[in-house]
């Protein structure tokens, strides 16, 4: 089944403000806050954190392909495709492989290679069929055998095409040896990022639309307000190409809903944003710590301190368990765009409850979409933000459902104790490489800040981040680099 995660889902966030599909329950105002516990780990736990992190690494590695290095939407299916935004998260999952000696050096700089050659190779040009992608960008879906355009319905997407490009500038600052392996990474590397024409996505009003298509031309809808888009920006803005860098007048069009979405939400207050993905996919490779632009400096946090709180809203929110969905409570909880169990209405207990497929899931002041339907990925990917809950949620997903949602690659993407089959509850049979992505990326972070460290290093994203207004912590310790 063919996600259309950009066309449909990304343009519904987009203005969703406002709405709520399915309200339930309590009032914000009437939780109580949550606040920080200590965090308390023992050897059990760290047994299953690295096992999980092994897993989810091993996901990216088997699905990959290598000749093409591309790697597909979800796995292991008879029938897929390739995702430029799974690719992305698979050539920063290479250099986690070597640092967890899961992997050797050399096997990811192969494999990395073979990636960045293919996708320089492959045809930018505005043919329906014949191009992997036109001005730099990339088609949302390729096909794996080709690496053209998957079909027709497909997109040009600006927020895959910049999850590819945080993975391509992951490789650009990883692979530092004076090789002539490294020295290829670094110059493919650079070449991609350099050639992406954050100018042409451009609307006059400075925001970026989500996408192009040979058929339709530009997506009327652009990434405006908190959302996984603020990686666009950042991007865009730390170009070093005069005639495609965005300027810091866009990161201010970006910002210019946030005070429609600032406020208290299941007893915490910032700025929302209802499905956890757009906490984690930014953050998975940029450390927000103590870094802040004058938005969220007037709300004195930074956006790493908004996204722990977004964790806890949304643990508040398990607990309180407005729809009465089966399994909630503050160990088992997170919702975020994922697959589901089918566009089907069941009785249960007698209540008539509609569910969904691939949807984006999410509960917060700017809508909620809820089935009962728990996403891994939603908790385990906001490790790095709030640790002290999301240990105890890995602990309760594995003692209470054990091997119907834990396997070769850990967590499935999906489960939904409502929803009966049979004797049982659904439970996913896939792994989606972005659900996948956060899980690892984040686990890294918490454990050593690999990935954020070597991010910091990058001298474009450095540029991005100052250009945009960002200053403090470790931005201010870190003198910008010369690129290479």
């Amino acid at each position: 089944m063919i996600r259309f995660r950009s066309i449909i889902q990304k343009l519904f966030l987009s203005s969703a403000i406002g709405l709520s599909q399915f309200a339930f329950g309590a009032s914000p105002a009437q939780c109580a806050p949550s606040s920080p516990s200590a965090l308390n780990i023992d050897t059990n736990d760290l047994q299953q954190i690295d096992d999980l992190e092994k897993r989810t690494f091993q996901w990216f590695w088997d699905s990959a392909d290598p000749e093409t290095g591309l790697i597909p939407d979800r796995y292991p299916s008879p029938q897929t495709f390739a995702s430029v935004a799974s690719s992305g998260f698979g050539l920063t999952a290479y250099g986690i492989g070597v640092s967890r000696h899961y992997i050797t050096r050399e096997q990811a700089v192969t494999r990395t290679l073979a990636s960045l050659r293919f996708l320089l190779s492959m045809p930018q040009n505005d043919s329906p069929t014949q191009a992997a992608g036109y001005h730099g960008f990339f088609y949302h879906f390729l096909n794996p055998e080709t690496g053209f355009r998957l079909n027709t319905d497909i997109e040009l997407s600006s927020i895959d095409t910049a999850l590819l490009m945080q993975g391509v500038l992951f490789a650009y600052s990883f692979y530092d040896q004076n090789t002539p392996e490294e020295q290829e990474i670094r110059t493919l590397a650079d070449t991609l990022y350099q050639r992406v024409d954050w100018q042409w996505m451009k609307r006059p009003d400075n925001r970026l639309s989500m996408g192009w298509s040979p058929e339709h031309k530009f997506i009327t809808n652009y990434w405006e307000g908190y959302s996984e888009g603020m990686m666009i920006y950042i991007l865009a803005i730390g170009s070093p190409v005069p005639a495609y860098a965005l300027t810091p007048a866009s990161w201010t069009a970006w910002l210019a809903t946030n005070d429609q979405r600032w406020g208290t939400y299941y007893g915490q207050t910032f700025l929302n944003f209802a499905p956890l993905f757009g906490h984690q996919y930014t953050h998975a490779w940029i450390d927000f710590r103590g870094i802040q632009d004058s938005w969220i400096k007037s709300k004195d946090i930074d956006y790493f301190e908004n996204s722990r709180r977004a964790a806890y809203s949304q643990q508040a929110y398990a607990k309180a368990n407005p729809g009465k969905w089966i399994g909630y409570s503050d160990s088992i909880w997170g919702l975020t765009a994922s697959d589901g169990p089918g566009d089907v209405t069941q009785k249960v207990d007698g209540r008539e409850l509609h569910f969904s497929s691939y949807a984006a899931r999410g509960t917060g002041r700017d809508f909620t979409q809820d089935d009962g339907t728990i996403a891994p990925t939603a908790a385990l990917g906001s490790i790095a933000f709030a640790p002290e809950i999301v240990i105890p949620s890995l602990r309760k997903l594995r003692s209470q459902y054990g091997n119907e949602i834990y396997g070769k690659y850990g967590f499935v993407d999906a489960f939904n104790p409502t929803f009966k089959t049979g004797k049982t509850f659904w439970s996913d049979k896939e792994y989606l490489g972005i659900d996948q992505g956060p899980i690892l990326l984040m686990i890294e972070n918490w454990r050593t800040g690999l990935v954020w460290n070597i991010m910091k290093k990058n001298p474009y994203i450095q540029k991005g981040l100052r250009d945009a207004g960002f200053h403090g912590g470790w931005l201010e310790t870190s003198p910008a680099p010369e690129a290479r």
